[in-house]
C-alpha cells in the first residue's frame, strides 16, 4: 500500500498560488464547470457515495449535511469555510489555503451551488493573517474571471466570496462560535435549537465546512468518486491530510490512504523517533483528542479501526511523545491550554477545567490528595456530558484517556509519602 498518495494535494507544487492564469493551465475550475452542469441532487448523491466525514474533527458525513442545508427553505443561503485552524498539532488546513487557495474557491462554489447559497465566507484563523494576501488575491481573481460574482460562466448562478479574519480564539472554530464572531460578538456558543442549518450567519440557512472538506469536494468532482474510493478502506474510503508532529523525524502535512497503521505513519512516513528515543504515547486530533500507548501502534488509521481502542481520527493532528516526557507533565500542558482557551460561558467547562487544573498541579507536585484521581475523572465526565460546546465536552479526552491506559503514571502509590505536601 502507497505510503503517501496526491488526490486532495494532486496541485500543490504545480502551479503558482498567486495567479488564476496558473491555476487555469493545469486544469483548474474544470471541477465548477462540471458541477454547473449537474443538478443538486446530483452532487448531493456523489458526496454520499463518496462517504465522506467532516475533516474539522466531527466527522459528520458531508453528503447527509449538504443534503440537510439543501433542503431548508430560505431565498437567501449561506456557506462558510472554517479556516479557524486553531486545533494544537493541526496544520493540514494550512497547506491547502497556502499551496492550493483557488481549489478552496472551487470547493465553496460547489457547496454553495448544491445547497442554494448566494454568498460565502471564508473566516480565517488570526494567526494564518500571512495568508490574507493569497486568499484576497484569489478570490479577486476568480471574480474578474467570472468564476465568482453575478451569472457565473453565463449559468444564472451568483455567488460571492467574502474574507473574515478571527482574532485568535479556539472557541471560534466551533460552528455557532466562529458565526457569533463574524456577526462582531464575543465568541461563544449559541444556544440550539436554531441548529446552524436552518438559522445561521444573520439569522440566514447556513452550511459550514472545513477547509479540507470543501477541497475533497472540488477534488471528486474533477476526478470522479470513483478514484477517489479507490484509496482507503470499504468502512473509511479514501484519504486524508494529516498533521504529523511533535518527537518525529520528518514532521509535517502529508495525505495518506485511508487504512495504514499508526506505525507506518510514525516510522516509514514520519521517520520514526528523534534521536532515537522510544515512543510513550500519540495523541490523535489536536489538544482535544485522546493519547494512546505504543502497543496499540498497529492500529489502522480508520475511523472504525480507531474507535475499537478508543481513539479517534479527528482533525488529523498526530502528535508523537517520546519517552522523556512524563504523561502528567503531558496532560498538564493540555489543561493549562484549556483553562485559557475556554470562554467561560458554561459552568462545567468553566469550573470543571479550573479545577482540574488544581488537581494536575498537585500530581505535578507529586502530592495529590487520596481522591485527586477518582475526582479528576468525575469531573471530566461531568464536562464531557454536560459542557455547552465542544470545547467542554473533549477538553478532558487526554485525560480520561490517560487513565484508562496510564495508571500508573498518576503515582498514587506515592500520595502523602512526599513531604513538601
Amino acid at each position: 500500500m502507497t505510503k503517501t498518495v496526491r488526490f486532495i494535494t494532486e496541485n500543490f507544487g504545480k502551479y503558482d498560488p498567486n495567479s488564476i492564469d496558473s491555476y487555469l493551465s493545469i486544469d483548474g475550475f474544470s471541477a465548477v464547470k462540471k458541477a454547473l452542469a449537474m443538478s443538486s441532487s446530483e452532487i448531493i448523491d456523489l458526496a454520499k457515495t463518496a462517504s465522506v466525514r467532516g475533516r474539522g474533527g466531527a466527522a459528520y458525513d458531508m453528503g447527509r449535511k449538504w443534503a440537510q442545508a439543501a433542503s431548508v427553505p430560505g431565498d437567501q443561503k449561506v456557506v462558510i469555510c472554517n479556516a479557524d485552524e486553531g486545533e494544537p498539532c493541526t496544520f493540514k488546513d494550512r497547506s491547502i489555503l497556502s499551496k492550493d487557495p483557488f481549489r478552496l474557491i472551487e470547493g465553496m462554489i460547489i457547496a454553495g451551488y448544491t445547497v442554494g447559497a448566494q454568498n460565502g465566507y471564508i473566516y480565517l484563523r488570526e494567526e494564518y493573517r500571512h495568508l490574507r494576501p493569497l486568499i484576497k488575491n484569489a478570490i479577486t481573481e476568480s471574480m474578474e474571471r467570472g468564476y465568482l460574482g453575478d451569472n457565473i460562466l453565463g449559468t444564472g448562478f451568483s455567488f460571492h466570496i467574502h474574507l473574515y479574519s478571527g482574532a485568535g480564539a479556539y472557541v471560534c472554530g466551533e460552528g455557532s462560535t466562529l458565526i457569533e464572531s463574524i456577526e462582531g460578538k464575543s465568541g461563544r456558543p449559541r444556544i440550539k435549537p436554531p441548529f446552524i442549518k436552518e438559522c445561521g450567519l444573520f439569522q440566514l440557512p447556513t452550511l459550514v465546512n472545513n477547509v479540507e472538506t470543501l477541497a475533497i469536494a472540488a477534488a471528486f468532482i474533477q476526478h470522479g468518486v470513483e478514484d477517489y474510493m479507490r484509496y482507503g478502506t470499504p468502512s473509511s474510503p479514501g484519504t486524508k491530510i494529516i498533521s504529523l508532529a511533535g518527537n518525529v523525524k520528518k514532521p509535517g502535512a502529508y495525505e495518506i490512504p485511508f487504512g495504514i497503521t499508526l506505525r507506518e505513519i510514525i516510522y516509514d512516513i514520519g521517520g520514526g523517533i528523534s534521536d532515537d528515543h522510544e515512543l510513550k504515547l500519540f495523541q490523535l486530533g489536536g489538544a482535544s483528542g485522546k493519547i494512546g500507548p505504543a502497543s496499540i501502534i498497529d492500529t489502522p488509521f480508520t475511523y472504525d479501526d480507531l474507535a475499537k481502542v478508543g481513539l479517534v481520527v479527528g482533525s488529523g493532528g498526530i502528535l508523537v511523545v517520546d519517552d522523556r516526557t512524563r504523561v502528567i507533565d503531558f496532560l498538564k500542558s493540555i489543561q493549562d491550554f484549556f483553562i485559557h482557551e475556554s470562554c467561560g460561558k458554561c459552568t462545567p467547562c468553566r469550573e470543571g477545567n479550573r479545577q482540574i487544573a488544581k488537581i494536575m498541579d498537585r500530581f505535578v507536585k507529586g502530592c495529590p490528595k487520596p481522591d485527586d484521581l477518582h475526582t479528576a475523572e468525575r469531573f471530566a465526565n461531568i464536562m464531557s456530558n454536560c459542557a455547552f460546546c465542544g470545547l467542554g465536552e473533549t477538553a478532558q479526552s487526554a485525560l480520561l484517556s490517560a487513565i484508562k491506559y496510564f495508571p500508573e503514571e498518576f503515582g498514587l502509590m506515592e500520595v502523602a509519602a512526599n513531604e513538601k505536601c
